[in-house]
């Protein structure tokens, strides 16, 4: 059993608040440890610091910073494994899932190496008579970042190496279910060289994440999680004055053409559908055959795959999935499939009462597979966040494609097809953020931008690539003139081009 506190100022601390919460080891059910949750001054603590920390780092060139994220590369390479067995045990997902996760994290680090690039300006000589005209970009200051369970290590990367290359000090609220990782990412942060103060881990609930809204010196909030807290966040952050990106919810759908590959397209819909036990926003969730001789020769290549799949503990380097993160949540996902079996849908394969031998207090189900999934189902209409994947079937191509563009959600979506016409008229024509052609999982590289579209994202700007340069900074214009004149009277108009 250990106690988790938070990471101000360089250094651990314990937490004064008087509350705490419970750290499962979801594959036995075990309690591992308790976290303690920030009160508002606590927090206030930890903007301080990083406050009064800023300035100086904001001055240390850019060439500079960047060798601090990459003395921080060297340091997560060594520590992958470690790292990995950290985040499993508290996650519940499988090993090789967890090295997934670090290093889809390291590769936006690995792209904010390149910070000095990143963050030029333009110029532009003779802009008008004797005037020279150029952009800099400087840090907003102190910013922050309320980041979910599900990827602990791939989403605070995503957030502070951006955020701290550019020269700001990073406020980091982790998931109170999994905080290890966060914390240990601190502390490989100061070992490669990262001023005290610049990066603060503060664990906690609803407190903290409103002391962060509504804290004057957080000048930008950045967020992960549901859409109803993502459009709570956003709300009272922009309306503090603050810069705010949030992303919640999905339902991401895969058109699968009757001149695919269906070999090919099942054992997509199987790694997308149920990897990381579907406990990720980019997970497919429905699968959409286009014709009745598409789904039904589909899904006799679906059902016997999702009965074979196979759970096991995080260490079962064999599994195909682990536990899911709590019971409260295992129960949850539970409670959606009695839903769709209530609403009508067929429940063709039924993983609900799994049990792990000698894992019996564990967070285990099994694969579930509905077929006849309908649209005015809640089922197909709210996020799952589990592993249960429906069938939803489209008389044509039309309709198939209307169904994820006219969903509440628009994060990720995925074709199966040999044909090029129709993949391309589906990537130009689908309302959804992020489109995959023959691609699963559409999370695009560190050096594109992730985000999703209606209600699964809220603002401008994306996560990394170049929009969290934009997020992480303000644009500064200089006009100038070196007169070498006397000045013939005053000018009242504004300066032009003329």
């Amino acid at each position: 059993m250990r106690d988790v506190g938070h990471f101000i100022g360089g250094k651990h601390v314990a937490g004064t608040s008087g509350r705490s919460a419970d750290i499962f080891q979801p594959m036995t059910g075990e309690v591992i440890g308790r976290v303690a949750l920030a009160s508002r001054d606590e927090l206030r603590k930890a903007v301080e610091n990083a406050k009064a920390a800023q300035p100086a780092w904001a001055a240390t060139n850019p060439q500079r910073r960047a060798r601090v994220m990459m003395r921080f590369l060297e340091l997560i390479a060594k520590e992958t494994d470690s790292l990995a067995e950290l985040l499993a045990r508290e996650h519940g997902k499988t090993i090789p899932d967890a090295k997934g996760d670090i290093q889809r994290g390291v590769e936006v680090v690995e792209f904010c190496t390149g910070i000095p690039h990143l963050m030029k300006g333009d110029f532009s000589e003779g802009a008008g008579p004797g005037i020279d005209m150029y952009s800099i970009r400087q840090p907003l200051g102190v910013v922050a970042g309320i980041t979910p369970f599900n990827f602990p290590a791939m989403i605070p990367l995503w957030k502070l190496a951006p955020a701290i290359s550019c020269g700001n000090a990073y406020i980091l609220k982790p998931s109170e279910r999994d905080p290890g990782v966060p914390m240990r990412l601190a502390e490989l942060m100061m070992e490669a060289g990262l001023p005290a103060g610049i990066l603060n881990v503060v664990n906690g609930d609803k407190e903290a994440v409103d002391g962060i809204l509504d804290d004057p010196d957080i000048m930008a909030v950045g967020f992960v999680g549901s859409t109803a807290i993502a459009e709570y966040v956003y709300t009272r952050a922009t309306a503090h004055g603050k810069r705010a990106q949030c992303f919640g919810g999905a339902k991401n759908h895969m058109i699968i053409m009757p001149d695919a590959d269906l070999d090919q397209a099942a054992d997509a819909l199987i790694g997308a559908g149920f990897g990381s036990a579907g406990e990720r926003c980019m997970a497919i969730s429905v699968a959409v055959p286009v014709g009745k001789a598409t789904a039904d020769a589909l899904m006799d290549r679906l059902i016997p795959r999702v009965e074979s799949l196979k759970v096991g503990p995080s260490t079962d380097p064999s599994a195909d999935f682990g536990p899911m993160v709590t019971k409260a949540h295992l129960e949850k996902v539970r409670s959606y499939v009695d839903l769709g079996v209530n609403e009508g849908a067929k429940l063709v394969v039924d993983g609900r009462n799994f049990k792990m031998q000698g894992y019996e207090n564990g967070f285990y189900m099994g694969g579930c597979l509905f077929d006849d999934v309908k649209p005015d189902m809640r089922i197909y209409k709210e996020e799952i966040f589990g592993p249960v994947l429906s069938v939803v079937r489209a008389k044509d191509y039309e309709d198939a494609l209307r169904l994820p563009s006219e969903h509440e959600y628009g994060n990720g979506v995925a074709i199966y097809t040999r044909d090029g016409d129709a993949a391309r008229d589906f990537a130009s024509r689908v309302n959804v953020g992020m489109v995959g052609i023959n691609i699963p999982i559409p999370v695009p590289l560190a050096y594109y931008t992730f985000g999703g579209w209606k209600r699964s994202g809220f603002g401008d700007l994306n996560q990394h690539g170049p929009d969290a340069i934009r997020f992480y900074t303000k644009t500064k214009t200089v006009t100038s003139r070196w007169p070498s004149g006397t000045k013939e009277g005053a000018e009242f108009s504004i300066p032009t081009m003329k």
